[in-house]
């Protein structure tokens, strides 16, 4: 059995990628996930091992079957998902395919992280999660409909949260809290 300490980032790509050298690179949101792996360079505490380092890459050109797998081999050594869902996320085969196997079938907690919002109020509020929040959910039924089998946190874009949020062990598929609850941070 695999060790599983990493962090799998799942994140909106064009699909085929885009024909320019930059490809993925230029996607916004794989941008957001280049953040943190800037972050953990910057700072040793930030608790982030990426998953997608731990496995060889995978070209643009690659059958769906390489690709499939690839994913498959990075979410078996995760702990959990950090899943960008922003404006631009569209519901991708292989999105569709990172959060059906790591939810339904690895059971990896979730952290959801919002790159359109910077305050918790924008994603949670004292009526519930706002309307906003439920559109993008429904950009990727695959997570609407399953994130509640799994912890499943919700943050803003910002640095201090998001660290807070992967030295959760509530979010950790070792020691998962619990599964019918979303999780917050704040008010």
């Amino acid at each position: 059995m695999a060790y599983r300490n990493a962090n799998y980032s799942a994140f909106y790509v064009d699909e085929p990628f885009a024909e320019s050298n930059l490809g993925a690179y230029a996607t916004e949101d794989f941008i957001y996930y280049n953040q943190l792996r800037m972050w953990k360079e910057a700072d040793s505490t930030f608790n982030f091992i990426d998953a997608h380092g731990k496995t060889y890459n995978v070209r643009d050109n690659s059958s769906w079957e390489t690709l499939k797998q690839r994913l498959h081999d990075r979410l078996n050594l995760s702990k959990n998902i950090i899943l960008f869902l922003s404006d631009i996320t569209r519901n991708s085969r292989a999105l569709r395919e990172e959060i059906d196997y790591g939810i339904n079938t690895k059971g990896l907690p979730v952290i959801v992280i919002y790159p359109d919002f910077t305050e918790k109020k924008e994603i949670h509020n004292k009526f519930g999660f706002t309307d906003e929040v439920r559109a993008l959910w429904d950009k990727l039924p695959v997570f609407r409909d399953s994130m509640n089998s799994v912890a499943t946190l919700h943050t803003p874009y910002k640095y201090q949260l998001i660290k807070e949020a992967l030295d959760n062990p509530d979010f950790m598929v070792q020691t998962m809290g619990n599964a019918d609850k979303y999780y917050y941070t704040g008010d």
